[in-house]
């Protein structure tokens, strides 16, 4: 070794000589600049960070910095919505820095399910939309908002009160028996709750997967499709940020439901067959006949509503790490008493690196809702109460019956105004959590661990008292109802993705995962309850019959345990194949039926980065797809494939004794019913992006269809058994353009933009059990849609020149004599004439939307369409009308037959048997769905920064919005109907012919709370 005690002097002179330039090279300055956007306004909020450090800074309200930093660093700048940049700060102390807007590059990232894919390398059929789309209509959840704006995506309200939920069916409906209801993931983990759960301000983004080679991935929780939903988190390196987004509107009633005043009322009783209802008028009546008057039931019911939403959040972010923390408040009644929801929501993100190679974050979303009078049908009394009798006493007290000397002893609706009458609450309780965990052991490759936990309780009761319609001065009644869910899921994911020779890139990604559910509901009614005041807290102190029925008690555990494969090849943003594999195990099927295995695969070609097409300045997208995939559903009872036995009672000497007996039979052979999916689809883009769209062919083919088979009654057994029979098909097209018709040439200029999709689906059972046709009870027909109108065929009313028609009089409806016991047509009208009228399905749909925007203000307008399909309006039915103008009951207004109005397209009032009118009647309410309306307009101002600076605010605008304020084109409304969009899927209390699986599957619209036309005025503030 050499003597270093002779180099140690050398090494010190060296490091003397050296030591001024390393003082130069490290030297701290300060630097001071301004951040501007492409059009010279200020960025406010944007990140200034010295590049590999923690040390940053944020661009005050002017845009402006000032940071101390080496004299020989590096600078990065960031702000959401534009480019980032990355300069030298080579000793200059003055920096001017400009960023460009980059829209393009938030849209090139597609969340596609467990990750995130370029957009030039997705190939399946996912449709996005934002935060922005969203807020352009306030609603109680975020599928309300994205009617008509997402082709192949079918979002129906179930009920017009407060706090119903929607129902969504993407590419239309596969399974006959089990669910249709897509999978909702929430920031990666499977949601079991209700989209209500979710406020629709705190979604950052929605992506929906709708073939297989992009459900593929979930397995058979994406049986039906999949909705990605992404929440806001807080953004690293964005400084503290505070924002409000709220809103106040009055609600008003759009249109009443039409019916007869007290002049008109006493016309259609004097034309009942033979005039047999004339002087037949009590003294009361005919005190409101002399005088003119007409009571307006739905005038004295009616109120204005009003609609509440405030949402505060708080965030923060640093090159490590970012937060967000937030609350909301949402309130909404209805026009009639008694019906409201209201739900609280708090909400926390939390994302922190652990040094350079773990990051770890949590989700937490939490609400509390409380819905009054959900199922609270008062509008039939409503809109049948005779308009002869008074609403009140002489004293001016509510007169408790108005038609009190009458047979039809109906109960004043005005009492209800009285909560201490009545009451129906349910109270929710929900939280929804996530964890994750990630390891980076090269850049290349990285491991990934989701662990979600959900719960949700629901208290519901209901009390009604003997003073109401709904007890007529009857016996009161209570009901209670607890709910309880909990569900966790598991997932570790291992990601591998590399770029080779700046050509090849690939993406592969591994996953197992497990996840476990359990549901418990209980219920118990009781009658005459001692005390109103107990409402339904306490049944044990009724008089009256107390009844727990086995049908509204239920439990289930059910889980899933899950292995996936994907993988992704992409050559020059050009050509990318994908291929996925995942298999699934369920608790739910029958042993050695268990386990599924899935695959899919998809191909993406970028025509428009050819060679061929580069002088082609036209064209800035053009990209083909297609796809295959299998998937698989098992939404069934988690015990069907059991056996079950139930009690009967039977008489033993002067006492009732129970025995079992069998009421569910074993299937040890049900297993999956599957569905291979097609897809093609085109996306383009011309001018620079200024138009843009996507078109979609698919086709859907499902088999093994998880079908409830009603056995004979010679079995012994009174419950159907799930068997797998059957088959069903999808297919149809989807088709989505955007452009900007007007783009701004600078800052401030006139803009304009449209949006426009339209999308159909056509769906056929192809197949039931052991080559039956029909299925009549469960309302299934070969060759034909799933939801179908089965019924008898109106043919008119039948005139008196023809009379009599198999027997019937002129008056009487006129129904179709098709076929009787031997297929032929035999002079009689029963059961064997009803066929297959229609379906409930659109022919197509879609919606338009358009925005202006000029200097400050932005003005849009959102519309929604539906062509083709039937409606059932169950007041035109024979429940209502028919079974009412026999009595003192009044009716909807329609065009009824006379002798001396023979064009009529009603029978005549009073000329309808009990022994028909509930066969022959339900073809009165069927009409064409049809309808074009505008879901919104919306007005805002937005306020300029400079203004806003002073008072330490960053950004807002204020908005005014009208929804619901027309409906362009509808038949049914042409009738005398109201809005065309159904209130609820259901029954609603009509008497169809039509048979009970059919009538759970109707699209209804039912005496229920009447549509509102609501004016808001919001305000969107960040400090």
């Amino acid at each position: 070794m050499g003597n270093t005690n002779q180099s140690k002097p050398f090494r010190l002179l060296l490091l003397f000589l050296l030591f001024p330039f390393c003082v130069s090279v490290a030297q701290t300055i300060t630097v001071k600049g301004i951040v501007n956007d492409s059009a010279g306004e200020p960025v406010i909020g944007a990140s200034v960070q010295e590049t590999g450090t923690t040390n940053g800074i944020i661009t005050d309200f002017n845009g402006n910095f000032t940071l101390q930093a080496s004299s020989q660093s590096k600078l990065t700048i960031s702000f959401i919505g534009y480019q980032t940049q990355t300069i030298d700060v080579a000793g200059r102390t003055q920096l001017n820095i400009i960023l460009k807007d980059d829209t393009q590059l938030l849209d090139e990232v597609v969340v596609v399910g467990y990750g995130t894919m370029k957009k030039l390398d997705v190939s399946g059929s996912i449709v996005s939309t934002d935060a922005k789309t969203i807020g352009e209509v306030p609603s109680t959840n975020m599928a309300a908002a994205l009617q008509g704006r997402l082709p192949g995506i079918d979002m129906m309200q179930t009920s017009t009160r407060p706090g119903a939920t929607m129902q969504i069916r993407i590419r239309g409906e596969r399974s006959l028996n089990a669910s249709n209801d897509p999978l909702i993931v929430v920031d990666g983990i499977p949601f079991g709750g209700s989209i209500n759960d979710i406020a629709p301000n705190d979604i950052k983004n929605i992506d929906i997967l709708k073939d297989a080679s992009a459900t593929a991935i979930y397995g058979s929780r994406g049986a039906n499709g999949v909705v990605l939903i992404t929440t806001f988190r807080g953004e690293a390196n964005a400084g503290p940020k505070v924002s409000y987004n709220g809103y106040y509107g009055v609600k008003a009633v759009a249109k009443k439901y039409e019916v007869y005043d007290g002049e008109e009322f006493q016309a259609f009783k004097h034309a009942t067959i033979n005039g047999s209802y004339q002087d037949k008028y009590t003294a009361l009546e005919q005190k409101m006949i002399d005088s003119g008057q007409s009571t307006d039931w739905q005038d004295l019911m009616y109120s204005n509503a009003t609609v509440t939403n405030h949402d505060v959040n708080i965030s923060s972010g640093n090159a490590k790490g970012s937060y967000s923390f937030g609350g909301g408040y949402y309130n909404e009644t209805t026009v009639l008493p008694g019906q409201e929801y209201t739900r609280f929501s708090l909400r926390t993100t939390i994302d922190q690196e652990i040094g350079k190679y773990i990051k770890v974050g949590l989700s937490s979303q939490n609400s509390y809702g409380i819905t009054d009078g959900e199922s609270a049908g008062m509008m039939n009394n409503i809109i049948t109460l005779s308009p002869l009798m008074p609403a009140y006493n002489d004293d001016g007290s509510i007169r408790k019956v108005p038609t009190e000397g009458h047979t039809d002893k109906y109960y004043n609706p005005l009492l209800l105004k009285d909560d201490q009458l009545w009451q129906e609450k349910r109270k929710r309780f929900s939280t929804y959590n996530s964890l994750f965990g990630e390891i980076k052991f090269t850049p290349e490759l990285k491991y990934h661990l989701n662990v979600g936990l959900s719960h949700y309780q629901e208290n519901y009761g209901n009390f009604y008292g003997s003073d109401t319609p709904y007890k007529d001065g009857g016996v009161s009644s209570a009901t209670v109802q607890n709910r309880h869910y909990t569900a966790w899921t598991a997932e570790n994911l291992l990601y591998y993705d590399k770029v080779f020779v700046e050509k090849h890139r690939v993406n592969a990604t591994l996953m197992y995962s497990a996840e476990q559910s359990e549901f418990q509901q209980s219920q118990m009614s009781a009658d005459d309850i001692t005390a109103d005041y107990s409402l339904w807290y306490n049944l044990g102190l009724s008089d009256g019959a107390k009844t727990i029925s086995a049908g509204n008690q239920n439990y289930y555990q059910r889980g899933l345990t899950s292995f996936m494969a994907r993988a992704l090849y992409a050559y020059e943003d050009r050509y990318a194949l994908t291929a996925t594999w995942r298999k699934d195990g369920s608790s739910v099927l029958a042993p050695g039926h268990k386990w599924h295995d899935y695959t899919a695969f998809s191909a993406g070609w970028n025509i428009n980065n050819e060679s061929f097409l580069n002088d082609v300045e036209a064209i800035s997208q053009l990209k083909l797809r297609i796809g295959y995939g299998q998937t698989s559903n098992q939404a069934v009872n988690p015990y069907s494939t059991l056996g079950g036995l139930s009690q009967l009672p039977y008489n033993f000497g002067a006492n009732n004794m129970y025995g079992a007996y069998v009421s569910d039979l074993p299937n040890p052979e049900l297993g999956w019913e599957y569905t291979k999916n097609y897809n093609v689809g085109v996306d383009f883009g011309f001018f620079q992006g200024r138009i843009t769209g996507y078109l979609d062919l698919y086709q859907q083919k499902t088999n093994d269809v998880l079908y409830a088979v009603q056995l004979p009654a010679s079995s012994g057994v009174s419950n159907s058994v799930w068997q797998n029979i059957g088959a069903t098909e999808n297919k149809g097209l989807e088709f989505s353009l955007s452009a900007q018709i007007i783009k701004p040439k600078e800052k401030g200029a006139f803009g304009w933009d449209v949006d426009f999709n339209i999308y159909a689906n056509r769906n056929k059972i192809t197949s039931l059990n052991s080559g039956v046709s029909q299925d009549i009870g469960n309302g299934f027909f070969v060759g034909y849609p799933i939801n179908v109108i089965y019924d008898y065929e109106k043919l008119g009313i039948i005139q008196e020149a023809e009379a009599p028609y198999l027997g019937y009089v002129a008056g009487k409806i006129k129904v179709a004599d098709l076929s009787g016991p031997d297929g032929v047509p035999d002079g009689k009208i029963t059961g064997d004439d009803r066929k297959v009228l229609g379906s409930f399905e659109p022919d197509f749909a879609g919606g338009f939307s358009t925005h202006f925007y000029y200097k400050n203000f932005d003005l849009s307008l959102v519309s929604f369409f539906k062509s083709g399909g039937y409606l059932v309006s169950t007041p035109h039915m024979s429940h209502s009308y028919l079974s009412t103008n026999n009595g003192r009951r009044n009716s909807i207004k329609v065009d009824y037959w006379t002798p001396e109005h023979p064009t009529g397209t009603y029978p005549q009032p009073g000329n309808q048997s009990t022994a028909d009118q509930n066969d022959w009647g339900t073809t009165l309410g069927y009409f064409d769905a049809s309808f074009l309306k505008i879901r919104t307009i919306s007005l805002g101002y937005t306020f300029n920064k400079n203004l806003l600076s002073s008072w330490g605010c960053k950004s807002a605008r204020l908005y005014l919005t009208c929804q619901n304020p027309f409906t362009l084109f509808s038949p049914y409304m042409k009738a005398g109907g109201l809005d065309p969009e159904a209130t609820g899927i259901g029954p609603q209390g009509a008497n169809s012919s039509m048979d009970g699986g059919l009538q759970a599957r109707m699209l209804t619209i039912g005496a229920n709370t009447p549509p509102t036309r609501n004016f808001l005025l919001g305000a969107s503030l960040t400090f």
